[in-house]
């Protein structure tokens, strides 16, 4: 066997595959597999994802539709995964580009596991993750772009965290709620409304599920939920019990009471203008 698998290496298992294998690196396996050559428009792109903390966690959920230029390339793929068993990843851009990243940064937390015996913190995580993203650029800067959208329970503070990346790599830790992908203004704008400090967790999947109604009502390439099809968001949670994505059950009955609201309100829930007056402070 080659010296990189003998020896102790690092554990980072990134690294380890740029110095014993690079070719099967996601950006390397773009260019070997001659999608380069086609153009990024002619890929499938994953859309907008949604991520919202709540009082114990975090939630995230994203749309099923892959588009490729104008034309619906799949209608049930899925953009949210678990990386562990206290955080989630979902991917926004190049599909094939975007899984590649989720399953090495799938191994990379668990190789740290293995070979350190703990599991790498929320902080860590991201920082790994950021990492791979920057890997990548060569790649986004022919257009063969994808960002990740990352959250996770963090079990030293106690609370559910949410990160955004841009193409270099940079990573930016996000408050409250966050979206990504081409529907995530609209996401956002709604979610700014529905937010609210300390939420449930059920109030905070509905808010996601709201944001992303939106986003596919005014963004052609977010996929609302489909009906007919059985197909809906995958949701998923986050908390001090771990990952757990909701069942399509679940999340049918979510959006089945989305829709029907929309029905009697098409634009959705709204906020109230002025907020009740808070209680009189002391005399000047």
């Amino acid at each position: 066997m080659a010296a990189a698998y003998l020896g102790a290496g690092t554990s980072s298992f990134t690294e380890f595959l740029r110095s014993a294998a690079p070719d099967l690196l996601p950006a390397a396996r773009l260019m070997a597999g001659g999608a380069a050559d086609a153009g990024p428009g002619a890929l499938p792109h994953g859309t907008t994802i949604v991520a919202a903390a709540f009082a114990g966690g975090v939630v995230m959920a994203g749309d099923r539709r892959a588009t490729a230029g104008n034309m619906i390339s799949q209608r049930d793929i899925e953009k949210v995964f678990r990386s562990d068993q206290y955080s989630c990843i979902g991917i926004a851009g190049v599909a094939g580009i975007g899984v590649e990243l989720v399953r090495l940064f799938q191994v990379e937390l668990e190789h740290y596991e293995k070979l350190e015996g703990r599991v790498l913190s929320t902080e860590g995580k991201a920082n790994r993750l950021a990492r791979i993203v920057r890997d990548n650029l060569g790649g986004a800067m022919q257009g063969f772009v994808v960002v990740p959208l990352f959250a996770g329970y963090d079990t030293d503070r106690g609370t559910g965290r949410i990160f955004s990346y841009d193409v270099a790599g940079g990573r930016y830790e996000e408050h409250r709620f966050h979206s990504i992908g081409s529907g995530s203004v609209f996401a956002r704008g709604s979610l700014k409304k529905l937010y609210a400090d300390q939420m449930s967790q059920a109030d905070a999947v509905l808010a996601c599920m709201q944001a992303l109604y939106d986003a596919a009502d005014d963004d052609a390439a977010t996929g609302g939920p489909d009906v007919t099809r059985r197909i809906y968001p995958v949701v998923v949670t986050v908390t001090a019990d771990g990952f757990r994505r909701l069942t399509d059950a679940e999340s049918g009955a979510v959006a089945e009471a989305v829709i029907a609201d929309r029905m009697r309100s098409p634009d959705g829930p709204t906020s109230a203008l002025r907020q009740p007056a808070g209680p009189a402070g002391p005399a000047g």
